[in-house]
């Protein structure tokens, strides 16, 4: 069987697979505020999981914001939660008393997306999570990349080409950056964008449904949006050409975005064809726990 852990910024959750992929036990726990307090909620989370399924797992993989610097060893880019500057593999593999392999959590929706979801049977699958952040994770034959740095597939810290280079006002991102991918095409982003142009504050949710009702402003929002999340993702298909998009987070729930992103994709690809399927992520929340635990060989 398959240990997975995915642990974020409010809650961790611990799934145990079969071999054929299949969830045996599944809980979840609120994350706590400190970080000695995490590491004790984790072990009392996989020892009430392994209880469940009645078996002791010998691995886990773990999903987690940020991501593992080769420099030093401790966690970097978690915002907004105490792992930052941790040894998190070292401690977890020290409280678990078992093998840890780390991986972003966008590396592991798009590894359980290709393993077991939209991408499976793909070779080369991009993951594209557009909620609260913006966040990616690239499989290919049933591996994650994670890259030589260990920021394989950030490409929501990349400058949004097409944007006013020194535009005043333009949105700063949690990690210093102004109008980054991520400030804009993320779900604060696009209603930032809606607020600056209109002055009302609305959710992307209900922007989509005044847009479905007719109103102007909103459907003007939505289009600027996808034009923006079209040219971020034509720089991953220049670069990277994968043989499908998955997209996951809250924005993912937004059904325009597959009738027009393609289009919106499509005068930025250096190619005379653009028949790159997007396609909506199948696992939901749980993608990124089934993908922790497809880090893991079976009897790692």
């Amino acid at each position: 069987m398959r240990l997975g852990l995915d642990i974020g910024g409010t809650k961790i959750e611990a799934a145990i697979l079969t071999k054929d992929g299949d969830v045996a036990a599944r809980e979840r726990v609120p994350t706590p505020r400190y970080y000695s307090d995490v590491l004790s909620a984790i072990a009392e989370l996989v020892e009430s999981a392994e209880r469940s399924a009645g078996v002791r797992v010998s691995g886990a993989g773990v999903g987690t914001p940020g991501s593992k610097s080769p420099a030093t060893g401790r966690m970097r880019n978690a915002f907004s939660t105490p792992f930052n500057d941790q040894a998190l593999d070292v401690d977890l593999a020290r409280v678990l008393a078992r093998r840890v392999r780390l991986a972003n959590d966008a590396n592991c929706f798009a590894l359980a997306e290709a393993q077991a979801g939209a991408g499976k049977g793909a070779s080369v699958v991009f993951g594209a999570i557009i909620g609260t952040g913006v966040g990616g994770g690239i499989v290919v034959d049933g591996s994650p990349l994670l890259g030589h740095n260990g920021i394989g597939s950030e490409w929501g810290h990349n400058a949004l080409a097409g944007e006013p280079a020194g535009e005043q006002g333009l949105p700063v991102c949690d990690c210093g950056r102004a109008g980054d991918v991520e400030s804009w095409c993320s779900g604060p982003g696009l209603m930032r964008d809606h607020f600056r142009r209109t002055g009302s504050e609305l959710d992307p949710e209900m922007i989509a449904a005044f847009a479905d009702a007719g109103d102007f402003e909103a459907k003007e929002t939505l289009s600027l949006h996808t034009g923006r999340l079209g040219r971020a993702l034509a720089a991953v298909v220049n670069l990277l050409d994968p043989d499908l998009i998955v997209l996951g987070g809250g924005l993912s729930n937004l059904d325009h975005l597959y009738a027009d992103l393609p289009e919106a994709i499509r005068p930025h690809v250096f190619s005379d064809t653009f028949v790159t399927p997007i396609r909506k992520n199948m696992l939901g929340d749980s993608a990124g726990v089934i993908g922790a635990a497809w880090l893991c060989p079976v009897g790692d």
